[in-house]
């Protein structure tokens, strides 16, 4: 016995037609960026939601967010700065900040010290935990950023960096 396929009909004009295939819908159903292929904000937040979007899956057994990583690896460099200048320098406002420096502190990751010169301000310091956890960290984002230089080849990735240095 011969299946035959599903006939939709519009309710306006009473004409019957076949249904589309699941293929041939969506492409129907796919839209054009049109002028917005070509602005390269659009084009740079597209790169963004992607290498976030792999930097989250591959780092997925640490439950480390991309901003976290940051201020790990900020405060690793610069153990002992305050709270303001690890934000500063990353460009995360205080109130975000505070959180994420909580969950950090949560996990035993980092330690918010007393400033010895002002006693309104935190020094920040990796602890054991935090050290150790980060050395897996860096492990896994080294494989996010190998699938990274995998994707658009090593010598357009440094070209890219130089680039984009250049606007921070």
């Amino acid at each position: 016995m011969t299946r035959r396929r599903p006939v939709a009909s519009t309710a306006k004009t009473g004409l019957r037609r076949r249904a589309a295939s699941p293929a041939r819908a969506e492409k129907l159903n796919k839209l054009t960026l049109g002028q917005l292929d070509y602005h390269l904000g659009y084009v740079l937040r597209r790169l963004q939601i992607w290498v976030f979007q792999d930097f989250i899956q591959t780092l997925a057994t640490m439950k480390v967010r991309p901003a976290q990583y940051s201020v790990l690896l900020v405060i690793e460099a610069n153990p002992g700065r305050s709270q303001a200048a690890i934000g500063q320098t990353l460009g995360i406002e205080r109130a975000r900040l505070a959180r994420l420096l909580h969950e950090l502190e949560r996990r035993k990751w980092i330690s918010r010290r007393a400033s010895g010169s002002d006693a309104r301000s935190h020094c920040l310091h990796l602890t054991a935990d935090g050290e150790k956890a980060l050395v897996r960290i860096k492990s896994l984002a080294a494989q996010h950023e190998a699938r990274l230089a995998d994707h658009v080849g090593a010598k357009r990735r440094t070209q890219l960096m130089e680039l984009l240095r250049d606007f921070g």
